[in-house]
């Protein structure tokens, strides 16, 4: 089954980083995407841009609406996704435990609905 590993965190306080321990992250980052490649468990991800860059779209009465900016204020912002192979949630929610991102924010752990197109 496929899962969604979804990386919040808070984007002001990443800003706050010392270069070096943003490095040593990055590197650590590295090491678990290759770990997960190597088992099979990848299937694709990557890390977002600040959300300072984002557009909210919504759709009105048939209207194209857009807003700079998430839609809602939060502590923490999507920052990156993984997408894994598991064999079910308490596989998925180890692999969720091994990203770095997990001992500064949090990792939602949500399965696909799969279509067969």
């Amino acid at each position: 089954m496929q899962y969604l590993l979804m990386i919040y965190l808070n984007e002001v306080e990443y800003a706050k980083m010392e270069k070096e321990a943003e490095g040593k992250m990055l590197a650590e980052y590295q090491t678990f995407t290759q770990s997960i490649i190597s088992s099979g468990n990848y299937k694709g991800g990557d890390r977002l841009q600040p959300t300072s860059t984002s557009t909210t779209v919504r759709v009105r009465d048939g209207k194209i609406l857009t807003t700079d900016g998430p839609f809602a204020e939060t502590r923490e912002q999507l920052g990156g996704y993984y997408m894994i192979e598991a064999k079910n949630i308490d596989e998925a929610i180890g692999i969720a435990a091994r990203i770095p991102g997990a001992r500064l924010g949090s990792i939602e752990v949500r399965p696909v609905w799969q279509y067969n197109h």
